[in-house]
């Protein structure tokens, strides 16, 4: 339990926005292979020609989640306090959670859903980033 105690909330806070913030970068450069891939146009998005704000509040929730577990799971991986969690340690924790969770589970969802691996591989792509993004913001600050 003690893993639960002296979290870095600035460190959370700031891992997810960086995240969301290389997913504005990664979505305006591939948004028009993405939109592509997801086989949808604007208007089936934004169908009274106005964006809704809930998936950004969605995706800021997600993101503070993925932060807060990834500072939990290195530190508990690590047996550390937060004060010995380096940068590489919270990549690489990040990395095998995402090619053990986070893409096994997308790939199995697309592959039922019947959708084009373009699409696994731009949102795949993104959430590998996310991963590093955080490990990095956490390993400076945590």
């Amino acid at each position: 339990m003690t893993h639960f105690v002296g979290v870095n909330w600035l460190a959370v806070l700031l891992a997810a926005l960086g995240s969301m913030v290389l997913g504005m970068g990664w979505y305006s450069a591939l948004g028009k292979q993405w939109m592509n891939a997801l086989g949808k146009t604007r208007e089936d998005l934004m169908p009274d020609g106005k964006a809704s704000p809930m998936p950004f509040v969605v995706a800021a929730v997600c993101q503070l989640i993925m932060a807060y577990f990834l500072l939990l799971l290195t530190r508990t991986i690590l047996d550390s306090s937060a004060t010995d969690i380096q940068i590489w340690d919270a990549v690489m924790i990040g990395g095998h959670m995402w090619i053990g969770f986070i893409m096994t589970s997308m790939v199995l969802n697309h592959a039922y859903q019947g959708q084009k691996y373009t699409l696994t591989l731009i949102d795949g792509g993104y959430l590998l980033g996310v991963m590093i993004v955080q490990g990095v913001i956490l390993g400076l600050l945590a």
